[in-house]
């Protein structure tokens, strides 16, 4: 699979990283290292594009005249 690169919005709280996908507001990780939560931002784009997150929600893109 070719890299590519999606944005997310990250901060943290105290001692924890956490963030989510622009893409999939709906699923917040954390991490206790900005490494550790795009790991798990990872993990998250990876089981909702396999398809083990059922009924996972997105956020699309539509264009009208």
């Amino acid at each position: 699979m070719p890299m590519r690169t999606l944005r997310y919005i990250g901060w943290k709280d105290g001692d924890l990283h956490l963030g989510y996908h622009e893409d999939l507001p709906d699923y917040m990780p954390q991490g206790g290292s900005l490494e550790e939560l795009e790991e798990n931002l990872r993990d998250i784009l990876s089981d909702v594009e396999a398809g083990r997150i059922p009924q996972a929600r997105t956020v699309r893109q539509l264009t009208v005249a």
